[in-house]
């Protein structure tokens, strides 16, 4: 069953509320905008096979997030600085004429007691209409983006997604799904985690989990931890914590079957550092698989360093240069409980999990082929 659209996915009326027909022209243009607590991101995309092609694309760091801990609000320095971005965003999507996007934001919106005022005032301003999502839409998201990394022998697939204000984790089981469908089971879980009674192999969710804490959140609860290394550490511990009641917690899973896919702007930087590139090459890093063993290598590499040598750091960059310790300390306490040597990076996340889940909707993705 296809899902229905919600009244507020997309910036213009006619693109919302215009039923989908029932054969979408495959040259239409999609475009997808996820709004977090640290960054706006826009991909405006054609399809093109099973896949799709990138037209336009946008990114910039906003910091909405900037201070909500402590004040339970977004401020009015995010404010501006995320309705300056949306502006951007408005102006491509008029370029290139597009009709049928979604346009999300997330866990700062979800905690903020004046997102609703936030919402209306980026429609006055900007023309742009958003809609909150909630925590198992954005986990489902992230993991459809995902499918093209799972391996054809993975039985047990481990999703996470480090975001900004929350990380979301996802288990799945695919030990029943023939291994050459294993990647296309996950990419039919665009109409949700609850599979329907269905004769044939399917992949099963097991469990999911949306903590609320993600880069910024963690990074600004412990913000008054002067040592370096002592922050970290408790950074990481108390993360897990949050991991308590995640059912597959006790799990053990043989290495051999197992795969963990972290997408996030830690991970992919994580991966950047271990590579040694002083440029950020996407093609690089997406799909790169790294051991435990990689991983903490790097981690101990960016304590090593301190504050100040991390910020000389080229492999960094200046936007993640604040939060890559808050991250890493997250991907270490999963990489304590979940040790494997096949985690896949994967860069790429709710954008690419909305343009993916709108284009299967409409019917215009051809079937991939094993």
């Amino acid at each position: 069953m296809t899902p229905k659209r919600p009244t507020g996915a997309g910036a213009f009326p006619k693109a919302v509320e215009t039923p989908a027909p029932l054969l979408a022209d495959p040259a239409e243009l999609y475009a997808a905008l996820d709004l977090g607590t640290n960054s706006c991101r826009m991909l405006i995309a054609q399809p093109k096979g099973s896949q799709f092609h990138v037209v336009d694309s946008f990114s910039k760091s906003v910091q909405l997030g900037s201070g909500l801990e402590s004040s339970g609000a977004l401020c009015r320095s995010s404010i501006s600085r995320t309705i300056q971005a949306l502006r951007v965003c408005r102006k491509k999507l008029e370029k290139h004429d597009v009709k049928r996007m979604r346009l999300v934001a997330t866990e700062a919106c979800r905690r903020a007691k004046n997102s609703r005022d936030f919402l209306r005032r980026v429609q006055r301003e900007t023309g742009l209409r958003l809609e909150i999502i909630k925590p198992e839409e954005e986990a489902r998201l992230a993991v459809i983006s995902c499918a093209p990394l799972v391996s054809t022998k993975t039985e047990q697939l481990l999703v996470v997604d480090i975001g900004g204000g929350s990380t979301e984790l996802v288990w799945i089981d695919l030990s029943t799904v023939p291994r050459a469908e294993r990647p296309r089971a996950i990419m039919r879980l665009h109409t949700g985690f609850k599979n329907a009674d269905s004769p044939f192999p399917h992949a099963k969710v097991v469990d999911w989990i949306s903590v609320p804490l993600g880069v910024a959140t963690l990074m600004e609860q412990f913000s008054d931890v002067e040592d370096d290394a002592a922050r970290f550490a408790l950074m990481s511990w108390y993360f897990e914590e949050k991991l308590a009641d995640f059912t597959p917690y006790a799990n053990d899973p043989a290495r051999e079957g197992f795969q963990i896919i972290g997408t996030s702007g830690t991970v992919t930087t994580v991966a950047a550092s271990h590579l040694g590139l002083k440029r950020y090459d996407r093609n690089k890093v997406d799909g790169l698989r790294m051991t435990s063993e990689q991983i903490d290598r790097v981690i101990r590499d960016y304590l090593s360093m301190g504050p100040a040598g991390r910020k000389r750091d080229p492999r960094i960059g200046r936007d993640r240069q604040e939060l890559i310790m808050s991250g890493a300390a997250i991907l270490q306490a999963l990489l304590r409980i979940w040790p494997t040597d096949r985690l896949s990076v994967a860069d790429r996340g709710l954008r690419e999990g909305l343009l993916y889940a709108q284009m299967s909707a409409d019917g215009v993705l051809e079937e991939a082929v094993p």
